[in-house]
């Protein structure tokens, strides 16, 4: 049973964490700059379509800080969707529910041809999701992951016809996506054609781990196709697989897609955020939580900077710990060497520790780095290094 007193010690930790995670995650604007940026278009020319496709490209905050990998959500009907959906992304991660990730919006052409994976004669453009699906598999993924910095973990979202998508690519070619968030899929398309496919079309187990999240509101229309889907893919219960079906009430079709992606991506998520009583129990225990998340997602997931040094100076706010806090972030510089705010973190620890010569040394290190790439704490660790150089002086 914990006391009271450790519920203040996991609380306060978590303080820091969170804290320290904020700061490095803060969105920054230059000296001179009116405009804040949450991402970048991007086009390419497609064979698969014969058409150039646009995108809307967003880069967590620490993107340009650190040398990281990201996970990549790839959502449909893009340009309707990349607001707001990104600000759930930086929320969530800003919380620590989620990692960082990239978000790759895919803009519309012709949605009606690129979602539907057969033609319906009243509606002469549709059936071009074979040919969509071969853009995002054969030309999207693979130019994201060589133009940016990826891990082998992508998430496909999708609303109405988008979820119809969502779905087919699911059963058609599960190893492009790892987990899927399917918005109102329209699932009774063509006479229920997907809901037939899943019957003989689902896998009996998934080599690597899938999550696949649907939520439905207020829709009488989508109910039966959508019951019926889950009830078979909960009949057949995929070894790999975990599905869940949300039913939102209070929703209608339009104003259900930031409420489920906000609730999609911590269901796919759900175990990220460390345990509070692993925190007090120190870093070999983070570092066992993030073994385990890797074993999950498939892939190395590394304790974060941010967490290391929320834990280091959890420690340094207590004086008899301040020899703990300094071996915590000696580890944090050795595991990110490249990174200043380690240098800058470990320079205040010696500082306080009264090892005035060796606080310098990691402070010139921080400004060293950080002037290189033009950080925006630069200002910050050159006045933390001015003032032990005068600390020397005076001594």
């Amino acid at each position: 049973m914990k006391t009271k007193k450790s519920i203040r010690v996991t609380k306060a930790l978590l303080i820091c964490m969170i804290a320290a995670f904020m700061m490095s995650n803060t969105a920054t604007v230059k000296a001179g700059d009116d405009k804040i940026v949450i991402g970048k278009k991007v086009t390419i020319q497609s064979k698969a379509l014969d058409e150039e496709r646009t995108m809307l490209v967003y880069l967590p905050k620490s993107y340009d800080l650190t040398s990281s990998n990201y996970p990549v959500m790839y959502l449909l009907d893009g340009g309707y969707h990349f607001h707001h959906a990104t600000g759930i992304v930086q929320f969530l991660s800003s919380q620590g529910l989620m990692p960082e990730i990239i978000v790759v919006a895919i803009t519309n052409v012709d949605r009606g041809r690129d979602f539907t994976p057969t033609k319906i004669e009243k509606k002469p453009t549709t059936g071009g999701a074979d040919k969509f699906m071969s853009f995002l598999s054969d030309e999207l993924v693979p130019y994201i992951d060589k133009n940016y910095r990826t891990q082998p973990y992508n998430i496909l979202t999708g609303h109405s016809l988008g979820g119809t998508f969502a779905a087919y690519a699911f059963l058609a070619q599960p190893e492009t996506f790892d987990a899927y968030i399917a918005i109102s899929p329209y699932l009774a398309y063509d006479e229920n054609l997907l809901v037939k496919k899943a019957e003989t079309g689902l896998k009996s187990s998934y080599n690597n781990s899938k999550q696949f999240y649907m939520t439905l509101g207020d829709e009488p229309d989508y109910f039966e196709s959508v019951e019926n889907f889950t009830k078979i893919v909960k009949s057949n219960s995929p070894e790999g697989l975990e599905f869940s079906y949300v039913v939102m009430k209070d929703e209608n079709h339009g104003s259900i897609p930031h409420l489920s992606i906000y609730n999609g991506l911590e269901s796919i998520y759900s175990e990220w955020q460390l345990p509070k009583e692993e925190y007090a129990e120190g870093l070999a225990s983070i570092d066992n939580h993030h073994k385990s998340l890797s074993e999950k997602y498939g892939y190395e997931i590394e304790t974060p900077e941010y967490t290391i040094n929320g834990l280091g100076y959890y420690y340094l706010g207590k004086k008899e710990n301040i020899d703990k806090a300094i071996k915590v972030l000696k580890e944090n510089v050795k595991r990110f060497p490249a990174s200043a705010n380690v240098y800058d973190s470990l320079g205040e620890a010696y500082e306080k520790s009264g090892q005035t010569e060796k606080a310098e040394k990691n402070y010139k290190k921080a400004v060293e780095i950080a002037e290189k790439e033009e950080h925006p704490y630069l200002k910050v660790y050159k006045q933390n290094l001015n003032r032990v150089q005068e600390n020397l002086v005076e001594k």
